[in-house]
């Protein structure tokens, strides 16, 4: 029994020829790349775990004035994969080239997995109410009565995005009307 948890351990520091072979059959880099990525990766972390306290700390260097803490905690679950409770390089790395390289499909998949928060393959009120809450905390936005309560805001998203009516929005219809509409992938996913 103890050699299977010994084996299933992985040495977080060092780059496996099955890390490499992974990472460049699905990113865009070569694995001269991929090394230098993960020297500076071990540099910033040099137990080649990013964990969530860090990576909030390097979240909120980009959003200074708002709250990140909410929406930062949606990004660090969707990129920790294995749910292990920190970032691997291979994790990272994989989201990093997604973010910069990924088709505008790509992204707004990475959003949409970003947003279903019970992993559950759908969207619902209860979760884009979140979510919204979170990005305005995460811009500063203050104005939150009227059109632009996160209530009202969700209510014309769903009526926009869920196109069989089921009060979900699947991964399909988000990419769907993401691609279609200008102002909500702007507001749903603006680095796309």
């Amino acid at each position: 029994m103890g050699q299977k948890s010994s084996k299933n351990k992985k040495d977080l520091l060092r780059l496996t020829d099955e890390d490499i072979d992974r990472l460049t059959k699905n990113t865009t880099y070569s694995k001269q790349q991929i090394n230098d990525w993960h020297q500076g990766f071990l540099r910033d972390c040099p137990t080649g775990k990013l964990d969530k306290k860090k990576f909030l700390e390097v979240y909120k260097k980009f959003y200074p004035e708002g709250k990140a803490e909410k929406f930062c905690t949606q990004v660090f679950k969707t990129f920790d994969s294995d749910d292990n409770g920190y970032i691997d390089f291979v994790e990272f790395l994989i989201a990093v080239n997604i973010t910069s390289h990924g088709d505008i499909r790509e992204k707004l998949r990475l959003a949409f997995d970003m947003y279903d928060m019970n992993k559950n393959g759908k969207i619902d009120k209860k979760e884009m109410t979140k979510v919204i809450t979170a990005i305005y905390d995460l811009l500063g936005e203050e104005n939150r009565k009227g059109d632009n309560s996160p209530e009202n805001r969700v209510k014309r998203i769903m009526e926009k995005l869920d196109i069989n009516d089921d009060k979900q929005i699947s991964r399909d219809e988000f990419v769907d009307g993401c691609l279609k509409d200008d102002i909500l992938r702007q507001l749903l996913a603006p680095n796309v």
